[in-house]
């Protein structure tokens, strides 16, 4: 039988991330509770219950993401209530991976209906789906969202540990054979667009606050945060969303600050495909696409 551990609030994210770095550290990484022994997805499920919507903090987040606001949640804004309980997964000794070596590489948000500011949303957190990838092995976090038992949102985050390259071998995330949709719009990003997401979020890696700090893990400057980037091109597209929809997207590069992006948006048959790329040479940073109710296949372009 699994492991379930309860919350009544967000667990802090900085004594988190101090353990989420210890497996780094030379002779600390091999010490029992913190070394990662897990061979396979953990049976754990993480859940915290009745979380509310501070309506300031819900502006903030609006204000930084380029949402307007109304008396529902942007689809993105559950993810917040999440995000922690992500954490304490990843620095789970039973998770298969040292969190501070994992990329994020892809998210699907599925939004049954708008959840409103006023209501209390139950959410709950596991692992699943450890599978092979030309460069590592992926991993999926569901999270899950529900007001008095009913599913309102749904969430899948695909991480990625970086391994022994298989190049002969295919690509198994979604949207890899997805056209990106040329860009017409441009969005200038200021150095200080992850230290304004990591406020909102409570999502301080280092590698999206500054240059110095985003150096040390290999990036010459700091990035955007992927959710900031999938909650601005939401935004976007808010006026093309139905109720019920899930929102696929895949990181395909990081997104070095400050910049000047070009966001594109194609209508296809059943869903909306969407893309931010590069200005110099058009290389896509992101591909995405949104279809009305349930998940949407991924193939086609």
């Amino acid at each position: 039988m699994g492991r379930t551990r309860t919350y009544d609030r967000a667990p802090s994210s900085l004594p988190l991330y101090v353990r989420a770095a210890l497996p780094a550290i030379p002779l600390l990484g091999w010490l029992p509770g913190v070394r990662h022994t897990g061979t396979g997805a953990p049976d754990l499920t993480l859940t915290r219950a009745g979380v509310r919507t501070d309506v300031a903090h819900l502006a903030d987040y609006a204000d930084v993401c380029g949402f307007g606001l109304t008396g529902t949640l942007p689809a993105t804004y559950p993810h917040l209530a999440v995000f922690g309980l992500h954490l304490a997964l990843m620095t789970d000794a039973a998770f298969p991976f040292a969190p501070m070596g994992v990329v994020h590489v892809a998210n699907s948000i599925t939004q049954h209906r708008p959840l409103t500011v006023a209501e209390s949303l139950d959410v709950r957190v596991h692992a699943a789906d450890l599978r092979a990838h030309p460069r590592g092995r992926l991993i999926d976090l569901i999270s899950t969202g529900t007001v008095d038992g009913e599913t309102v949102w749904e969430e899948v985050t695909t991480l990625l540990s970086r391994g022994r390259r298989d190049d002969d071998m295919a690509d198994p995330l979604p949207l890899g054979d997805v056209e990106p949709p040329s860009g017409k719009v441009r969005w200038r990003l200021p150095d200080d667009t992850g230290r304004r997401y990591a406020a909102v979020s409570g999502d301080h890696n280092p590698i999206h606050l500054y240059s110095l700090t985003a150096r040390a893990f290999g990036f010459p400057r700091q990035i955007a945060h992927g959710m900031w980037t999938m909650a601005r091109c939401l935004a976007a597209l808010e006026g093309r969303l139905c109720d019920a929809f899930t929102m696929q997207v895949t990181f395909r590069r990081p997104v070095l600050l400050p910049t000047t992006v070009h966001f594109g948006v194609r209508d296809e048959p059943d869903r909306t495909v969407f893309g931010v790329a590069a200005t110099d040479d058009g290389s896509p940073h992101l591909v995405g696409l949104v279809s009305a109710g349930g998940r949407s296949s991924p193939g086609g372009s």
